[in-house]
């Protein structure tokens, strides 16, 4: 929405207004977060719980002691938890050194990169096309002026159309007092019927992978249809710029989550880990494409910048097949760096 938004603002107001809405906006973002999310982090207390031996001979005789999570402490016993208390911004845990090192240590997971590259290659794509799309439409033959925002309804749509065929649908199970969300449309759905046709009723992690290919291969024509109609303008040419840029969105709504839910099932304990080295690679190759990609257009033209960034999705996307097919070797050799209990 800012996309569309910015062309009017700079038109109203200036080049510097731009930046300042982001400003305001940031600041209210986090004045809401400071005062309506609250912290969740919190340790219950431990004890020592003795469990005798299995033996009827030395029962009672030797104990085994194991720290578990007390369930019999009186509630009352808890310091209340008041919303001044929620507001806490620091909970410090020992081995501060060791948490900075995990996301990066995690990138020995093959899943990690598959991922990673993912969801670094759709965000790329869809920040150079919306930097250099309104660039394209203010000149001739388009000429549009402070509207040049517009040429962004494509990802709007685009994102929209991802979001449906790629909704939760949530189940609320009358007699628990939780919910359950299942992705059926996708990823959900192709699951359990593979897990029909197995002879133990399973299905690895790695089946949900199949689910994301059409929606890499949509992304990475969008890029090339993006790039070839950008080469060469023409009156209605703004059309093929909004379906590029929406088969991008679409991409990009659909894969990432996909490759999520993965992540989740492959490395159940190490997931948020995993989340903070794949933001990490996906900020790091937007950064890049962006800071080069409006000059490499200027001088090559967007057919050349957008079918290499095409080709690159591409690779990106056929990198699944080789997981699809060897995805649960891999995870078996590398289990050594992954907590028992995640599924492996």
């Amino acid at each position: 929405m800012g996309a569309l938004c910015g062309g009017y603002i700079v038109a109203a107001k200036g080049l510097a207004w731009l930046h300042w809405v982001n400003v305001i906006l940031a600041a209210i973002s986090f004045v809401l977060c400071f005062f309506l999310q609250p912290e969740t982090l919190y340790d219950r207390p431990q004890t020592i719980v003795h469990l005798a031996n299995d033996d009827p001979i030395k029962k009672g005789v030797e104990t085994k002691e194991a720290v578990a999570v007390s369930s019999s402490v009186a509630s009352f016993s808890y310091p209340p938890y008041t919303f001044a208390r929620s507001l806490k911004l620091i909970t410090y845990r020992p081995g501060i050194f060791q948490k900075f090192l995990a996301p990066y240590k995690v990138m020995r997971l093959p899943g990690v990169w598959l991922v990673s590259l993912w969801y670094a290659g759709l965000v790329g794509l869809i920040v150079t096309t919306s930097v250099v799309a309104p660039q394209l439409v203010a000149a001739p033959p388009y000429l549009w002026g402070k509207g040049v925002g517009l040429i962004n309804l494509g990802g709007i749509f685009g994102t929209l159309l991802g979001c449906v065929s790629s909704t939760a649908i949530l189940v609320i199970n009358s007699s628990l007092t939780h919910a359950q969300i299942y992705t059926y449309f996708i990823a959900d759905f192709t699951t359990k019927r593979l897990a029909k046709k197995d002879v133990h009723g399973f299905s690895e992690p790695e089946s949900r992978l199949m689910t994301a290919l059409p929606a890499l291969a949509i992304a990475t024509f969008g890029s090339l249809v993006f790039g070839f109609v950008a080469q060469n303008p023409s009156p209605k040419g703004w059309v093929g710029l909004q379906f590029g840029q929406g088969m991008v969105a679409f991409g990009l709504m659909q894969a990432p989550s996909v490759g999520f839910n993965y992540l989740i099932e492959s490395y159940g304990s190490l997931s948020g880990d995993c989340f903070v080295a794949v933001t990490s690679a996906r900020a790091i190759i937007a950064f890049a494409w962006t800071f080069f990609v409006g000059e490499w257009v200027h001088d090559n033209g967007p057919a050349e910048a957008f079918g290499i960034f095409g080709m690159l999705m591409g690779v990106f996307g056929l990198m699944t097949i080789p997981m699809l097919i060897w995805g649960k070797r891999l995870r078996i050799w590398t289990s050594k760096w992954v907590p028992k209990g995640t599924g492996m």
